[in-house]
């Protein structure tokens, strides 16, 4: 009888998942704390000010700058999804998640993902015809076109991750509720289901390689025919000069997958690694690529930076 009484007490303390900061070293969250608030405020207001000087400049109006909107847009997103949490775990200790709460995080995790993966396509097709067709780029990239684009990116996005929810709620967590992360993923919290899992290990596959594998091949092809386009211009600074105008759409690139690449690996083989490196993956993998992609895009993009300029500048002259 005791021993149904505490499997019936384990099944209900599921109604909460519990999240952790610094693996075995719960006393020493509060270090990270700070240098999380700091990364925190500057991914907001990095993005923020990139949609603000878009926003204001009617030269920045054009396709390149209208995606790199939506690229700020699935940045902050994902900060806001996260890092609330994430700064709860290791500033105020408070690492209890109800059930439903940590679904709808992983959720807006996952599609948030899809959809920086669909973007960084469409940017890449964007790089396509300005240097394939810089005459028409304007017409065939109109406004309408761009926004159908990201109605197509966000769509496929809600479809792939849809039934994430759905399959991380059909399951029973009768063994430990903790995960290993300070934030909600579905391969974190299937792992600790005391059932067959394989639906969501097969689905999760076809989630992937329907968005980040299929979008990583489609990139690659962009920028082949990218690279046999620029290698037909006769000037050498003409060529430098296209090439340029992808450092910073490459730079993304890198920025998003490379982190993506190293969580799943370490998820899928890194059992043996210390759980210290679990936890600085996952928090590199959502912090890292919305703090640094405006600061690549403003660094990197001569008309953003000089907007940024002037605003910063019209700021100091009125005060």
């Amino acid at each position: 009888m005791s021993s149904i009484t505490s499997f019936n007490d384990s099944l209900m303390s599921h109604q909460n998942f519990v999240l952790i900061g610094i693996p075995g070293m719960q006393e020493k969250n509060s270090w990270v704390a700070f240098p999380l608030f700091v990364l925190y405020a500057l991914t907001l207001l990095g993005n923020i000010t990139i949609l603000y000087a878009i926003k204001i400049d009617p030269s920045l109006h054009e396709p390149m700058y209208f995606f790199l909107c939506m690229l700020a847009c699935s940045d902050l997103g994902l900060c806001i999804s996260t890092m609330p949490t994430m700064l709860g775990v290791y500033w105020f200790d408070s690492g209890e998640i109800p059930f439903n709460a940590c679904i709808s995080q992983m959720f807006f995790i996952h599609i948030l993902q899809a959809i920086e993966s669909g973007i960084l396509v469409a940017m890449a097709f964007d790089r396509f015809i300005a240097i394939r067709g810089p005459l028409r780029y304007r017409s065939l990239l109109s406004n309408s076109v761009i926004a159908k684009i990201g109605i197509a990116i966000l769509s496929r996005g809600l479809c792939v991750c849809f039934p994430f929810p759905f399959l991380i709620k059909r399951l029973p967590f009768c063994r430990s509720n903790v995960l290993s992360h300070s934030y909600c993923l579905h391969q974190d919290a299937m792992k600790l289901a005391c059932a067959d899992t394989r639906v969501n290990v097969l689905y999760g596959l076809i989630a992937v390689m329907c968005t980040v594998l299929l979008d990583a091949l489609v990139i690659l092809v962009s920028y082949i025919l990218i690279l046999k386009t620029v290698l037909s211009i006769a000037s050498r600074k003409e060529c430098l000069k296209a090439l340029n105008t992808c450092v910073a759409h490459i730079s993304a690139i890198l920025i998003f997958y490379v982190p993506m690449i190293g969580i799943t690996v370490v998820h899928r083989y890194g059992k043996h690694l210390p759980p210290i490196v679990h936890m600085l993956m996952a928090n590199i993998f959502v912090t890292v690529p919305p703090l640094l992609n405006p600061i690549v895009y403003s660094v990197k993009t001569q008309q953003i930076r000089q907007r940024i300029c002037s605003i910063l500048h019209l700021k100091r002259t009125r005060g």
